[in-house]
């Protein structure tokens, strides 16, 4: 059974498409992406998931049915405008929380303790939101998020505000979760995060599915016709090479992506000798290459090519 299915939904705003014709199904206990450049329609989709706006057409079904308000307790949303009562003691606050969920009492103030020593935020406890900073307040969202231990769990951006040691915090609990079954959809646009935790991803921009699948599947079909090099030393003649298709360099580390045929070790002599090599590697293309080439040749298909 999915966790979530969607069938060739579409949404306009006025003369705006934010979403059109999308269709995709997530397997319950996966971690799926829902990935696309600001403004390509995944806050949108996730509304709509959330019943907070309706789909001009097609269906929408979550855990079996339709979204409704006694399904809202089987979900935890995180949305993109996080929603923290400023005045508000953060432990009251979780507390209120809860009880919107159905979990209340004792039960309540047990799991609110649990999370908040999870988070390191116990001494936070008697603290208003508004004390907090911004990590902190993102980590009493994500409590709120899963106070009530739900079934299905969608985020949307949750990494925005972390630091790096918080932003794996926030992953470990994440695969922790999926590991008691739990489905968890997150949009971003941060593709590294996509990399450690997705099985699956909906690659969408400008309200179209452009890329959609198992990630392995997908990095596996675009073939092992990419170089990460680590080198020292200028390489910029490298664009001379006439097997290249793409390079993407950020001074000392590139990404190289050969045309198809193009032979590696041909790369490999002409560096040779002329720069220090730390790391060549030739392997299947960063999911952030490939989000780069699906948006590209989009954005030309609907430019004419002009």
């Amino acid at each position: 059974m999915n966790a979530l299915e969607i069938d060739k939904v579409t949404k306009n705003f006025g003369d705006f498409c934010a979403v059109k014709d999308l269709s995709f199904n997530i397997p319950k206990g996966s971690v799926y992406g829902l990935l696309g450049p600001n403004g390509a329609g995944k806050t949108t989709t996730i509304r709509m998931v959330m019943n907070i706006i309706i789909p001009d057409k097609g269906t929408i079904n979550v855990l079996g049915r339709k979204m409704d308000e006694e399904m809202k307790k089987r979900v935890g949303y995180l949305p993109e405008d996080r929603g923290l009562y400023p005045k508000m003691k953060i432990g009251e606050m979780l507390l209120f929380f809860s009880e919107l969920k159905g979990v209340k009492g004792a039960e309540a103030r047990s799991r609110i303790d649990y999370w908040l020593g999870r988070f390191d935020l116990v001494d936070w406890k008697l603290k208003k939101a508004e004390e907090l900073s911004k990590g902190m307040q993102q980590k009493v969202q994500f409590i709120a998020t899963v106070i009530h231990q739900p079934e299905l769990i969608i985020l949307d951006e949750p990494f925005a505000g972390l630091d790096p040691v918080n932003t794996k915090l926030l992953k470990d609990f994440m695969l922790e979760m999926k590991d008691k079954g739990v489905t968890i959809i997150f949009s971003t646009h941060r593709m590294e995060q996509v990399e450690m935790i997705c099985d699956n991803i909906c690659l969408i921009n400008k309200g179209e599915k452009v890329l959609e699948g198992n990630l392995n599947r997908i990095k596996k079909e675009y073939g092992k016709n990419t170089i990460v090099l680590d080198y020292e030393g200028e390489a910029k003649y490298i664009k001379d090479f006439a097997e290249i298709e793409n390079i993407d360099d950020y001074g000392r580390f590139m990404e190289v992506k050969l045309k198809e045929g193009g032979d590696p070790q041909e790369l490999l002599q002409v560096l040779t000798g002329k720069v220090r090599i730390n790391k060549f590697e030739v392997k299947e293309p960063t999911l952030n290459a490939i989000f780069i080439d699906k948006v590209g040749e989009q954005n030309e298909k609907n430019s004419g090519g002009n």
